[in-house]
């Protein structure tokens, strides 16, 4: 069966990743699903860097501004959601463009990677939630060493639904998530597919970072966080956890001054645009689409791609 063809485009933090995926998905005839765990909910727009409407240029956009941000969201969601849409822009025969940041919830599209979603035993679950609440997230990371040190190296103290789903597994399957999940990523992808990482020098990179929090703060992230905070959302909810959410619900809270908030940002996001590169270079097959070697413009990004498209035989 001939496979059906998928563009990524990934990479960190502000490189400009969602101007150059409307410029290729118009050149191709494409619709883009974005690969952002953030972006996906409603009243999250300056946070999230989010494209707004008039700027899509009429490009459909699938998963953005769906769920509410009281509602979770996890790689499983972020699966199944994503499926649904290719199967809708294949159906109108046009390309698939999935472009964001999060490495995982790419790999787990690509692969069709199982994570063995079952119910399982909610009461050790629930056993876990309250232990991580008594003793904290080091407590936790701690237990996991032990069960699979291979994922407690993959999995940061405080990401606890991660460290609650690995020891989870453990306790159900005796096995490792860590085993799972490699076994997992060895799977050859359902599609014909190419895989580009933009990316670019990382002072230019830092420097970007640091001027779009400075721009967010200037377009009312506070107030915008303001709002989610005084409509009940939870500092534990998902969508809280993200970069600007997490530091400014911090500070509204008396925790920190705001310039501390902001500097807390930027540095944050400096560290997690390094993860996210650092996950990109493990990946298998990505076409490393570097801007201080092709060039900064859009254009040049484009015609890039464009060729190593048509090389593969993705269009024509």
């Amino acid at each position: 069966m001939m496979k059906r063809p998928m563009i990524i485009l990934a990479g960190p933090t502000a490189v400009g990743k969602t101007a150059a995926s409307i410029q290729l998905a118009k050149a191709m005839g494409g619709e883009i699903i974005s690969a952002d765990s953030m972006q996906v909910y409603r009243h999250m727009d300056i946070g999230s860097a989010k494209i707004r409407p008039e700027e899509m240029e009429g490009v459909p956009h699938h998963l953005v501004d769906v769920l509410e941000p009281e509602e979770d969201f996890n790689v499983v969601r972020f699966q199944q959601m994503a499926k649904a849409a290719a199967e809708l822009i294949y159906a109108r025969g046009k390309i698939p463009v999935v472009a964001g940041g999060t490495g995982f919830y790419i790999q787990a599209l690509l692969y069709d990677i199982d994570f063995t979603e079952n119910d399982g035993d909610a009461s050790f679950r629930r056993e876990l939630e309250k232990t991580a609440e008594e003793k904290g997230g080091e407590y936790l990371h701690a237990l996991l060493r032990e069960a699979d040190p291979k994922a407690a190296v993959q999995i940061h103290p405080h990401n606890i639904k991660r460290m609650i789903r690995a020891l989870e597994f453990h306790h159900q399957t005796g096995g490792k998530i860590s085993e799972h999940n490699e076994t997992e990523r060895e799977k050859s992808s359902p599609y014909n597919f190419a895989y580009f990482v933009l990316t670019d020098e990382r002072s230019r990179l830092y420097d970007r970072i640091n001027r779009r929090v400075d721009l967010m703060m200037e377009e009312g992230l506070l107030d915008e966080v303001r709002y989610l905070k005084d409509r009940g959302v939870k500092k534990e909810s998902t969508a809280m956890q993200g970069l600007g959410y997490k530091e400014l619900f911090a500070c509204l809270d008396g925790e920190y001054p705001l310039e501390e908030a902001v500097r807390v940002i930027k540095r944050d996001t400096r560290h997690f645009a390094k993860r996210q590169l650092t996950w990109f270079k493990r990946e298998r097959d990505v076409i490393w689409t570097d801007k201080s070697v092709i060039g900064q413009s859009n254009d040049a990004v484009v015609d890039f791609m464009l060729e190593e498209l048509k090389d593969r035989g993705i269009i024509k």
